[in-house]
């Protein structure tokens, strides 16, 4: 497979929804309408180049895509019944696809009865994060008896993110020795800087030469985060909790069945619509905890000290998220519509 067509990141990491002005306005500022009418050249460009067109995460992404008047298939990762249903204009635009999937079926459902054909519930994010068995992990969590699993997510508010996921550890580790971590480092990210922003922090860091594991933070002597370059969702088997800002590695958590936390931090106090989008998607399977990093840490061990509470999370986020094998759904339906063409 290759890369076609123009792509820029831009400062928002695509999170200009729901009235988010802010974002909105600086990436407008970096070039997002020459952009985007680039994107509209290219997929007119290639019409007929392809036989199938797929779009997935929101309508936005299905409207562009008709522009190629390719077989169309739309995967919809962003909306649900639960949190934001389609309105209107969405469904005349998912009306346009030959195959529409939506990530539940209550949403199915509801598309249903306002007269469009959609397939079978396909949220594929349960298969981008089915917890797979990497031996390099035994290396990452050797030593933690009990492992927090670090998501900072993959866009730039990554490094800062990380560094206040690893102050709530400092204050969670300080009291609990049995408790050890795994920075999971996207990528596109450069581990260098979260090594250089954590001993910045006051963490000792060790450069290690195992595969998938850059380097090791440690306090007086003792290790207690390794960072990760390998797949997230190999370190689910062995988490006992996710301390997450990301997004759809939040949600690949809880639909592997580990309980998700994640902190609303002061700089997000002008975009709580996406904290709040995803508590909706995911109910009680995630905790949002407001405050310092001690009061984090603080609401991180009333969960671990609970298990009770860490069942029903777990068992809400494979309730909320479904089962596996959308993608192979997904896959049938595109390489059908292609022998079609």
């Amino acid at each position: 497979m290759r890369e076609v067509g123009p792509r820029r990141t831009m400062p928002s990491g695509g999170l200009i929804a729901m009235g988010n002005v802010g974002n909105l306005v600086r990436d407008l500022r970096a070039g997002l309408l020459p952009l985007v009418a680039s994107q509209r050249r290219f997929l007119r460009r290639v019409r007929g180049s392809y036989d199938v067109a797929v779009a997935v995460g929101d309508v936005y992404a299905l409207a562009m895509t008709l522009h190629a008047r390719s077989s169309t298939v739309f995967v919809g990762t962003a909306k649900s019944v639960s949190v934001a249903r389609y309105g209107a204009f969405e469904e005349r635009m998912l009306a346009r696809a030959k195959a529409c999937f939506v990530r539940d079926e209550a949403t199915a459902q509801a598309l249903r009865r306002h007269g469009l054909s959609v397939d079978l519930s396909a949220n594929v994010i349960v298969d981008l994060f089915a917890p797979d068995d990497d031996p390099a992990v035994d290396a990452a969590i050797t030593g933690f008896a009990t492992m927090l699993a670090l998501f900072p997510g993959s866009r730039i508010s990554a490094y800062d993110d990380a560094v206040f996921l690893l102050q709530v550890l400092r204050e969670i580790a300080g009291s609990r020795p049995e408790i050890g971590a795994v920075l999971s480092i996207a990528r596109g990210l450069d581990a260098g800087r979260f090594a250089a922003d954590a001993q910045r922090a006051g963490w000792q860091v060790s450069r290690e030469s195992g595969d998938c594991i850059p380097f090791s933070l440690s306090l007086h002597g003792r290790t207690v985060v390794r960072a990760w370059t390998g797949s997230p969702a190999a370190l689910l088997k062995g988490a006992a909790l996710v301390l997450g800002q990301a997004g759809t590695a939040n949600e690949g958590a809880a639909a592997a069945g580990v309980p998700v936390v994640a902190f609303a931090r002061e700089r997000e106090t002008n975009d709580p619509w996406y904290r709040r989008r995803q508590q909706g998607l995911l109910g009680d399977a995630l905790a949002v905890i407001a405050g310092s990093a001690v009061e984090a840490a603080r609401g991180v061990c009333d969960i671990l000290n609970d298990p009770a509470r860490r069942r029903q999370m777990s068992e809400t986020g494979r309730a909320r998220m479904g089962a596996g094998g959308a993608a192979r759904r997904i896959a049938d339906r595109i390489a059908s519509l292609a022998s079609e063409n």
